[in-house]
C-alpha cells in the first residue's frame, strides 16, 4: 500500500479514505494522523480537523497545533451539553481532507447520524477525503474473536466494509510492553485509571491477541490487493483498491429462528474475507414463516440479522419455497457457491432420523460445495466494558 497519501489524493477520481489502525488506545494513531495532516498542509493541501479526541493527553493536544480545527457542535442530551463533530460545518467548509478521530464512536442522541463512520461516509460522498483512526476490536466480524480472546464485549462496532473499502490502511504498532509502560507513565489514562486498565483490558495476553489481529487484518488487505486479475488498470484508474477474483463464493444459510446467527454471520464474513470472495446470506422463507404467521420476536431477530449481514458486506437473498434444501441447493448451483456455512442443528438424533437433516440433504444435493458447520456458541455477557 502506498505510504504517500498526497499521491493517493492526486490519483483517485473519488475521495479516498485512509485509516490508522491500532490494537488499542494509546498506541499513537491520533498523533500519526495529525502529523500526516500537517505534512499535507505544508504540501499545499487544504486540511481541517473535523474532530480529535485528546482524552486529556498533552502530547495529542500539542499535535493539534498547526491544523485548522472546525468548531464542535454542542448538543443537549438529557439536559447535559455534549460536543460532537459538526458534520454540517465540515461539509460547508469543504476542505480537501478532513481528519476524523475514532471511527467507531457513537454520536450523541439527536445527531444526524447514529455513528461517526456514517458521518465519514457523508464526507466521502461529498468529495471530501478523510483520514481516520480505529482500534481493531471495533471491527464487526471480529466481535466473537475479541470476546473469546479478551473477555471484553465491545459494544461500539463498525461494518467491515468501511475498512475493506479504505484506500489505505496503516497499522500504528507498538509492542504490548511499551504500551503498558506508557500507561504507567500516565500518557494514556489518568493515574487513577491506570491499575484498573492494566488488570482488565491492557493485560499482556489481551494486547498480544489484539496486536496479532491488527497485523493480520492489514496482511489480508495486502494479499487481497495482490490477487487482482491480470490486466487491471493501475491504482489511479482502478477505483476500489482491492478487486476480488471471483473464483470462490461463500453462502451462509440463515434461519428466521437463529440460536447464534450473529456468530454464524461473522464466521461467514471472516471466511469470505480470507478467500477475498463474494458472499451471500440466504434465507428461505416457508409458508409457516409468512409475515402474518411469524411471531414478532422471530421477525425482529430476522430483521436485525439481515441488517448485520449487510453491514458485514454480504448480499442478502430471500428465497420462497416449501423445500428448503432444494431452494438452497438450486441457489448454490446458480451462483457457483464453493463454500457453504451452516449453524449446528438443534434437532436431536431421533428428530434427524425421523425428519431428515437439512445439512445432510444439502451435502448430498451439492457434494461439490465445501460445508462448514458452526457450533452454537452462547454469547455471554462478560461484564466488562472497553476502557
Amino acid at each position: 500500500m502506498p505510504d504517500d497519501f498526497l499521491a493517493v489524493l492526486k490519483a483517485h477520481r473519488r475521495a479516498p479514505l485512509k485509516i490508522y489502525l491500532g490494537m488499542a488506545a494509546g498506541v499513537g494513531k491520533t498523533v500519526a494522523m495529525l502529523r500526516e495532516g500537517k505534512r499535507l498542509t505544508t504540501e499545499g493541501v487544504d486540511v481541517v480537523c473535523g474532530i480529535v479526541e485528546t482524552h486529556g493527553r498533552s502530547m495529542t493536544l500539542a499535535e493539534t497545533q498547526g491544523v485548522e480545527l472546525v468548531p464542535r457542535k454542542t448538543l443537549q442530551y438529557r439536559g447535559v451539553p455534549l460536543e460532537e463533530m459538526d458534520l454540517e460545518g465540515v461539509l460547508a467548509r469543504k476542505p480537501a481532507v478532513a481528519l476524523v478521530d475514532e471511527l467507531a464512536h457513537t454520536n450523541v442522541g439527536g445527531s444526524k447520524n447514529e455513528k461517526r463512520w456514517q458521518d465519514v461516509e457523508e464526507l466521502l460522498d461529498a468529495g471530501i477525503s478523510v483520514m481516520a483512526t480505529l482500534n481493531i476490536q471495533h471491527l464487526e466480524s471480529l466481535h466473537d474473536i475479541v470476546l473469546r480472546e479478551t473477555g471484553v464485549d465491545v459494544r461500539e462496532r463498525i461494518p467491515d466494509r468501511i475498512v475493506s473499502g479504505a484506500d489505505e490502511v496503516v497499522v500504528v504498532d507498538l509492542p504490548p510492553s511499551e504500551l503498558q509502560e506508557r500507561l504507567r507513565e500516565g500518557k494514556v489514562y489518568p493515574a487513577e485509571k491506570v491499575e484498573h486498565a492494566l488488570r482488565r483490558f491492557f493485560t499482556s495476553k489481551n494486547l498480544a491477541a489484539l496486536r496479532q489481529l491488527a497485523l493480520r487484518e492489514v496482511a489480508n488487505a495486502v494479499e487481497q490487493r495482490g490477487r487482482r486479475e491480470p490486466g487491471q488498470p493501475s491504482d489511479a484508474q482502478a477505483g476500489p483498491r482491492w478487486h476480488a477474483v471471483d473464483a470462490e463464493r461463500v453462502m451462509v444459510s440463515m434461519s428466521s429462528r437463529p440460536s447464534a446467527t450473529r456468530g454464524l454471520l461473522r464466521h461467514g464474513a471472516r471466511l469470505a474475507g480470507g478467500l477475498n470472495s463474494r458472499w451471500f446470506v440466504v434465507y428461505v422463507r416457508t409458508s409457516s414463516e409468512a409475515v402474518e404467521r411469524i411471531d414478532a420476536s422471530s421477525l425482529r431477530s430476522l430483521t436485525e440479522n439481515i441488517r448485520l449481514a449487510k453491514e458485514l458486506g454480504a448480499e442478502v437473498v430471500r428465497l420462497e419455497g416449501t423445500d428448503v434444501v432444494a431452494a438452497l441447493a438450486d441457489f448454490a448451483r446458480s451462483k457457483g457457491i464453493t463454500h457453504a456455512v451452516f449453524g449446528r442443528t438443534g434437532q436431536s438424533r431421533l428428530q434427524e432420523r425421523l425428519r431428515g437433516s437439512i445439512l445432510s440433504e444439502f451435502m448430498r444435493a451439492v457434494p461439490e460445495v465445501d460445508v462448514l458447520v458452526v457450533g452454537a456458541r452462547r454469547e455471554e455477557e462478560a461484564g466488562l466494558a472497553e476502557p
